[in-house]
């Protein structure tokens, strides 16, 4: 759609001058904001996840950030750690901040007057010489421009919304990563005392063996033992590099920097775990997936409005002349060009904007449905996770360490020999494995419950869809 005009319109200058003087304060707001949208993200970093976050747009920025990841490094990374290393040191985390410099450079652009066109000609026929001269100017732009000006700031707002996501989801998928990571080491330093164990006893059971003290199957089993902890022993370092590599990417690690160290163990389970009788209520006003499929429904129902708006005036255009001959006097005028709605109607346009937006209201009820069952079924696997790690550390492995006790006790009185001493420490292999992994679950669990509270991870991916009505789902608590 384009309209042009001219000062002399109707020899109403007063009209004129209000229909200017709009797009000229639009024009003059119109400009980039200090920090790029970026204090929404160090905001909710530092509120939830009491974080430093930063967008490293110089070189200064950027030698901060490295001289703070060092000192990081310096030491065994806590959780806390590897959370904040990520969210200065990730490149991907730092590529997606400028999804707001996009964002917000079409904001502005939309508030920025558009160019007037001006049009020379110059003709010949025989000795007489005709110039041309038109000035013209987009109104229909400027009559819409603060509807567009509201969309393109929607908008902007989303991205802030997306790209926050983006960053928190982040800061979980280390949390888990370092568990997992943790947990690995805590492994493979255990599968490496079981594998000594079995090695000295297949080594006593060979020696036994050939002194004729023990027989063929009584060795069998030892060597057997033997094989399959040096077999365990392997799969936990491959583990334990997966889940390292893992953690390295997420913190944007590389050369001597993949050389950190993690604590040996991994932390003590809490007392108890976090009392959440109103976990749905509390995702329905934090989620930022939800919000920004609210704001952006309220885009699309702008978008259908300025749709129904326009859809009779498709070219519009106004424009002043001036004509100067050799001979003659100079010609002034206006001209107006108006597009006839005879075949298209914009009809089809009309319907697509009412059906995107019909399609956001769904979607956003189907995000709110969702949100509530993510965070019911997050708290749950938390609930679950804590009595089942807490179940290993105050039952299984204490009555394990209970037999071995009272075994050592035997064996000291030489009531039973080496080798049952030796089997009672193998049956106590399965129980402490599944503690350490209990353990873990636990605590990515927790990480899962933090992230549903907050959103879905690929929320950037969802369609721009929001509330749209008081009887959606997400509007009831």
């Amino acid at each position: 759609m384009r309209t042009t005009s001219n000062g002399k319109f109707f020899h109403r200058p007063s009209k004129l001058a209000a229909l200017i003087s709009l797009p000229l304060i639009l024009g003059g707001c119109a400009s980039f904001s200090t920090d790029g949208g970026f204090s929404t993200v160090e905001q909710v970093a530092k509120e939830r996840l009491g974080k430093e976050v930063t967008w490293q747009r110089s070189d200064n920025a950027t030698d901060t950030a490295a001289q703070r990841v060092k000192e990081l490094l310096a030491s065994p990374l806590t959780v806390d750690d590897a959370v904040q290393i990520a969210l200065l040191n990730n490149r991907g985390l730092q590529a997606s901040f400028y999804e707001l410099g996009i964002s917000e450079s079409d904001f502005v652009q939309a508030g920025r007057l558009p160019n007037p066109g001006f049009s020379f000609s110059r003709t010949r026929q025989g000795s007489e010489i005709e110039i041309d001269r038109s000035l013209t100017f987009n109104i229909a732009h400027l009559l819409t421009m603060p509807l567009t000006r509201q969309m393109e700031q929607r908008r902007f707002e989303q991205t802030k919304r997306e790209v926050t996501m983006q960053m928190l989801s982040l800061a979980a998928e280390t949390r888990k990563a370092y568990y997992m990571a943790v947990a690995a080491d805590q492994t493979m330093l255990y599968m490496q005392q079981v594998k000594k164990a079995a090695d000295a006893g297949a080594e006593l059971a060979g020696r036994l063996a050939q002194a004729g003290n023990y027989n063929k199957l009584q060795q069998a089993r030892e060597q057997g033992f033997f094989a399959e902890a040096a077999l365990n022993l392997a799969r936990a370092e491959q583990a334990q590099t997966r889940s390292k590599e893992k953690l390295t990417r997420l913190m944007g690690l590389w050369g001597p920097q993949t050389a950190f160290t993690l604590p040996l163990r991994l932390p003590d389970l809490p007392k108890k775990p976090d009392d959440m009788a109103n976990v749905e209520q509390l995702a329905m006003t934090q989620r930022l997936d939800v919000q920004a499929a609210r704001l952006g429904t309220e885009q699309l129902a702008k978008n259908l409005g300025l749709s129904k708006a326009t859809r009779f005036i498709n070219v519009l255009e106004v424009g002043a002349i001036r004509n100067t001959f050799n001979d003659q006097p100079i010609q002034k005028g206006y001209s107006v060009t108006l597009e006839l709605p005879l075949f298209d109607w914009s009809g089809a346009r009309v319907a697509k904007a009412e059906a995107l937006y019909l399609q956001s209201i769904n979607r956003t009820a189907e995000i709110a449905i969702n949100a509530r069952s993510e965070v019911r079924e997050a708290y749950l696997g938390y609930r679950s996770s804590y009595d089942i790690a807490m179940h290993y550390q105050n039952e299984i492995v204490p009555l394990k360490k209970r037999v071995s006790d009272e075994n050592q006790l035997r064996y000291n009185g030489m009531l039973i020999g080496v080798f049952d001493l030796l089997a009672d420490a193998r049956s106590q292999i399965a129980s402490v494995n599944s503690a350490i992994e209990a353990s873990r679950d636990f605590w990515i669990a927790q990480a899962d419950l933090e992230m549903s509270l907050l959103g879905r991870p690929n929320m950037s991916a969802a369609p721009m869809s929001g509330m749209g009505g008081s009887d959606a789902p997400a509007a009831g608590h």
